[in-house]
């Protein structure tokens, strides 16, 4: 639901401006309102979680997510809708920080687990897809504010079956020796971050305005660091990044993310602005893929990463969306779905498959249960950012290409589409960044299958895989 509410927002966009007045700037405020806090209190919430437990977090963040879903619906002003969407953002941060967290201490079995992160690799890459078929739907259908009313009943089930469900799990708590400052630090560097990196494509990226925010940004992270080197309880033990395998999986995700994320942001305005595609046809475009996905990670990564190894199922994943994105390079101005974007779909697909649950695995490998919650809130982040930079990233490259193209004399489908070709061409890069660190810094470990004993009941995931080593 949360995933899906990323995309489902842009179909409505257009009947959004006419309806409540929007301008074009203010219009993107609609989706920055929600990127932003989402984005930056990531962290934090996982970390919250490990500290109050995290079935309060989760529920707490469904419940804020789900009130300000009604919320945006009811809204019939400019102001309301924005204020709401920050709510949900908030919201959103909440339960989804601690979801990585819960699931490592919930399963011991790393085979169950590993079923779990194939579940939670499907949502990550194929909700976008959903999302914007949806989207279309209920915009076409109904009216805008259903993309939100649709999440009440979601929700609602969503926190019923929590309160069933999920055990409970207490932590230390908060006292007055909790890191405050720290929390103060992280959250307010991460979200102007962020917001530097959304309004990039406004302002440039050598503009006072990035530099500026992006210096103030970067100085109050680092002051977060010096912080947490010092606190007698710090909310971020720098300790945890000695573990090269948290690192370089985490780094791995920022650059896939990147790349997944520009993907569908310049293939939908590829299919829109080039080939005159609507809302609902250019979701239906995408569904191939989601569909795929939802068979190899949901059927077979789980069985195939305890066969062969995480580190080794990423490996084979990340090919065949090398070959998808270096399709996607060659889109011509005149291009039809069954020829040009189907088989790129259907590769990408199966990658993403096979990646986001390995990926996923490798970056919570080394994470100790009392740290779990802050080890998801982390690889969270890091799909965050890397989504926010890499369409920062590809939109200025694909808008600064199809400009030179204007002024060689080509005409604007053809200017538009040499610039998309150029964007996915930096995806191609991104995804090879992934292989780099994939071959050279992770370390192939014994898959599940071989190792010589299981855990014992209620012990983690994490404490058996160090067990075995």
């Amino acid at each position: 639901m949360i995933i899906t509410d990323g995309t489902v927002v842009n179909v409505a966009l257009p009947t959004l401006q006419q309806e409540l007045d929007f301008t074009q700037d203010n219009l993107s405020w609609v989706v920055n309102a929600f990127v932003i806090p989402f984005g930056s209190l990531l962290l934090l919430s996982g970390r919250l979680g490990d500290l109050v437990g995290r079935k309060r977090m989760f529920l707490i963040g469904l419940v804020l997510f789900t009130v300000a879903s009604a919320l945006c619906g009811l809204s019939n002003d400019q102001t309301a809708l924005i204020v709401s969407r920050f709510i949900q953002g908030v919201g959103g941060a909440l339960a989804t920080g601690v979801i990585l967290g819960k699931m490592v201490t919930l399963f011991s079995d790393p085979r169950e687990l590993g079923k779990a992160f194939g579940i939670f690799g499907f949502v990550l890459t194929g909700a976008g897809s959903i999302g914007l078929v949806l989207g279309g739907v209920l915009a076409d259908a109904l009216s805008w504010r259903w993309i939100f009313f649709i999440n009440l009943p979601v929700g609602a089930a969503a926190v019923v079956v929590a309160l069933l469900v999920l055990e409970d799990d207490r932590g230390p708590g908060i006292d007055r020796r909790t890191d405050f400052l720290g929390a103060l630090l992280v959250a307010s560097g991460l979200m102007l971050g962020i917001y530097t990196i959304v309004k990039v494509a406004e302002h440039g990226w050598i503009s006072a305005h990035t530099l500026g925010l992006g210096t103030v940004a970067l100085l109050l992270l680092t002051a977060f660091v010096i912080r947490e080197a010092k606190a007698a309880q710090p909310l971020l033990r720098l300790g945890l990044f000695k573990s090269s395998q948290l690192s370089a999986a985490n780094a791995v995700q920022g650059l896939y993310v990147a790349a997944a994320f520009s993907m569908f942001f310049i293939g939908a305005l590829y299919l829109q602005l080039v080939l005159g595609y609507d809302a609902l046809k250019i979701g239906l475009v995408f569904l191939p893929m989601s569909l795929v996905t939802a068979v190899i990670s949901l059927g077979f990564s789980a069985k195939l990463n305890a066969r062969f190894g995480n580190r080794m199922m990423l490996v084979v994943g990340l090919i065949p969306v090398v070959a998808g994105l270096a399709l996607l390079t060659r889109l011509p101005v005149d291009g039809s779905f069954l020829v040009d974007f189907l088989p790129a779909m259907l590769l990408l697909g199966a990658g993403g498959g096979l990646v986001m649950p390995a990926l996923t695995a490798l970056a919570m490998e080394d994470a100790p249960p009392e740290d779990a919650g802050l080890a998801g809130g982390l690889v969270s982040t890091m799909q965050q950012f890397g989504g926010a930079l890499g369409v920062a990233v590809l939109a200025a490259s694909s808008t600064s290409r199809t400009a030179d193209l204007l002024a060689e004399g080509k005409n604007q489908q053809e200017a538009l589409t040499g610039g998309y070709q150029l964007a996915f061409g930096i995806t191609v890069g991104f995804v090879l960044g992934c292989l780099a660190i994939a071959l050279t810094v992770l370390r192939p470990r014994r898959p599940a299958a071989a190792r010589p004993s299981a855990p014992e009941p209620g012990e983690s995931a994490t404490a058996a895989a160090e067990q075995s080593r």
